[in-house]
């Protein structure tokens, strides 16, 4: 029986891979060429007038950070510690309960379409419920969470070793069955994915201050949009800082108290009239044709009308912005990899090369977008440069972590020799299996990127939402799903293909214990 603490040591690498170098090369060939063609096809143009002067003041903010110059800024510390610890915990119970029926399709249908909606947008919707109020926050993250963690949780029951439940005397409950046979073996996984999205989740709370609530993102958007980049550099710091200390403050047995606090500081209540709800959903989600009584031919005409001017544009410019933004993020992770591996540099080099890609993972993609937006405007290019980081980041760091499990051989080859033809082909098919998972969430974080002004499906859901016509915002969420599950079924079935199987959940859980900002 596998050692539940340890895992099993055939399992070490999680990812395991059975296939030909000629599938990797065409593979690999196609994905090339239709990144290509979608730089293409990509705006790439600069609008600003003076993008160099604007970096030399943005840089300048950040070499004197002005932690005095925000008002609330503690209040909006304290309310993004409380959405996240409130959403996660919300998350885990909801999403555990799913994974004890992940063996129903329906259950994993509704996981899929639930995580496959971002956190902005369920926002927004929950913006028109709850009002402007905490319950908001804490929905937005709890609602995805509960279908990832649904998902997470439901492969890892799957996977444990069924051998001690079979052991157990005919006629046990089940109940005690699971929480004596089961349980344990996946404990240490469940607990270590879930401090890992932890970090996530302060993530998430800090960029709904995009959409109006009262965390870290809404100071950080207003002082970067005034100008003021020594305030906006200050509140990301203070970001910094709180993702970066985690593994020292974050204990599992400090964790009621924390929820606690959290529940104290900001109780989940909304501030919405009774009966907004029903409204929501008898009235304003009801397409405007049925609403004035045009039947199903208005139905008709009005869809095909928002498909053509404003879905399939957008659907055009996510999948567009997308596809470069994985070409980038596969090349960037090809160049960063070797900073944190052992078998390139020394250690203080491989130090500043963890620090970079902390940083780079840490910073949440839309908040890039934002920044870049501001030096290069309203073009693809800040959105592709911005995913292109912050997933490559997260994709050398794991990779890199699998080369720290390979033995050192003394005649092995260095330098440039030894990573093209030792430790290249050997951590490829890790790092391609990163990058086609990554790929539906790359989509997802795309499709967000038009509340910033960009032209994916964000931008005019961002637009429906503005209008009040929620009934188009809802039409355009949905696209936004299928969207998103396409891609993933896509990538599976490529992943298929090349006989590549990789668990993300359970190596996350594997390797976020060494993790900077990973709970002990």
């Amino acid at each position: 029986m596998p050692d539940p603490q340890r895992g099993n040591a055939r399992d070490v690498n999680t990812l395991h891979w059975h296939t030909t170098a000629g599938r990797f090369r065409r593979a690999s060939l196609w994905l090339g060429l239709f990144g290509l063609l979608a730089f293409l096809l990509a705006d790439l143009e600069i609008t600003t007038l003076s993008p160099g002067t604007e970096l030399a003041r943005i840089g300048s903010g950040f070499l004197t950070p002005d932690f005095a110059a925000t008002e609330f800024l503690w209040h909006a510390l304290a309310n993004t510690l409380a959405f996240a610890f409130q959403g996660v915990a919300l998350g885990v119970i909801a999403g555990f309960v799913l994974a004890l029926c992940w063996q129903y399709r329906a259950v994993r249908t509704v996981s899929a379409v639930i995580r496959a909606v971002h956190e902005l947008f369920w926002g927004l919707i929950f913006l028109q419920l709850t009002g402007l109020s905490p319950l908001t926050g804490v929905l937005a993250i709890a609602v995805p969470y509960a279908g990832i963690f649904a998902k997470v949780f439901g492969e890892f029951l799957e996977e444990a070793d069924g051998r001690p439940a079979r052991a157990l005397p005919t006629g046990s409950p089940r109940l005690a069955a699971f929480f004596h046979a089961r349980l344990p073996l996946i404990l240490f996984p469940l607990r270590t994915y879930s401090a890992y999205r932890l970090e996530c989740g302060l993530r998430a709370s800090a960029i709904l201050g995009f959409i109006g609530l009262p965390t870290l993102g809404f100071h950080l958007e207003t002082a970067f949009r005034q100008g003021d980049y020594s305030a906006g550099a200050a509140i990301l710091y203070l970001f910094f800082l709180l993702i970066g200390t985690l593994r020292w403050w974050l204990h599992r047995r400090l964790l009621p108290l924390y929820l606690g606090a959290a529940l104290w500081w900001a109780p989940p209540l909304s501030t919405a009239p009774a009966g907004t709800l029903w409204r929501f959903l008898s009235e304003d989600i009801v397409p405007a044709p049925l609403r004035q009584g045009a039947g199903l031919e208005g139905l008709w005409h009005w869809t095909l009308r928002l498909m053509g001017e404003q879905a399939l544009p957008g659907v055009w410019h996510t999948l567009v912005l997308s596809s470069a933004a994985l070409l980038l993020t596969a090349l960037l992770s090809l160049l960063l990899f070797p900073l944190i591996s052992p078998r390139f540099g020394s250690p203080w080099r491989r130090g500043i090369g963890h620090l970079l890609l902390v940083v780079l993972r840490t910073t949440p993609e839309f908040l890039l977008a934002f920044i870049l937006l501001l030096l290069f405007g309203p073009s693809m290019l800040p959105g592709i440069i911005a995913l292109a980081l912050h997933t490559s980041a997260i994709v050398a760091w794991l990779s890199g972590r699998f080369t720290l499990q390979w033995p050192a051989r003394a005649d092995g080859a260095t330098g440039v020799r030894g990573y093209f033809f030792e430790v290249l082909p050997r951590v490829y098919p890790n790092l391609l299996a990163l990058l086609l998972y990554r790929w539906e969430i790359i989509m997802r974080e795309t499709a967000i990127l038009g509340i910033l002004g960009i032209t994916t499906l964000g931008f005019f859901v961002d637009a429906a939402f503005a209008e009040f016509r929620f009934d188009r915002a809802m039409l355009l969420i949905l696209v936004s799903v299928l969207l998103n599950l396409a891609v993933d079924a896509f990538s599976r079935r490529l992943r298929q293909h090349l006989r590549l199987s990789l668990n993300e959940g359970r190596t996350l859980a594997r390797l976020t214990p060494a993790m900077p900002g990973a709970a002990r």
